[in-house]
């Protein structure tokens, strides 16, 4: 079975995390490459200092996704949900699952100059897959998913 955290254990990650790494206390695995994408961000660090308000403010954001706005604008907003596609898109290259998704990252990191950059772009690609398959009631389809990402890697 897949772990499926909610909302509240992400931000609870997240805002643990950030506090680890600055304390300068050990890192797991996973939460130093969470912490490397934390410090691309520090526009967060304020909303990630606080666990308290990060959790209260769970009540106040919209909960059905198929009414949810386009991706770019909700990650824009949300930063666990941001970091938390920062640490997909990392895992999934690791493990090259869906497969070609790291090939399709280098090349789009190399085109953009950045992996951060390539990143961005390519949350909107995981984005467009995660709300299909939530609106379709369907299996993520990481054909399409991948083959977006590479369509932004190779436009003029």
């Amino acid at each position: 079975m897949l772990y499926q955290p909610t909302q509240a254990d992400v931000r609870r990650f997240f805002c643990t995390v950030y506090a680890k790494a600055h304390a300068q206390q050990p890192l797991e695995a996973i939460e130093t490459i969470a912490s490397l994408w934390i410090d691309e961000h520090p526009e967060h660090f304020g909303e990630l200092a606080d666990l308290g308000a990060a959790l209260a403010a769970i009540a106040t954001e919209p909960g059905d996704a198929s009414a949810a706005p386009p991706v770019a604008t909700r990650l824009d907003s949300n930063a666990f949900l941001h970091l938390s596609m920062h640490l997909t898109l990392s895992e999934q290259c690791s493990i090259d699952q869906p497969r070609g998704i790291r090939q399709a990252v280098e090349l789009l990191t190399a085109r953009l100059d950045s992996l951060h950059d390539a990143h961005h772009a390519a949350m909107e690609c995981l984005g467009e897959m995660v709300w299909d398959s939530q609106r379709n009631g369907a299996a993520p389809d990481g054909n399409n998913y991948v083959s977006c990402i590479q369509r932004r890697a190779t436009r003029n």
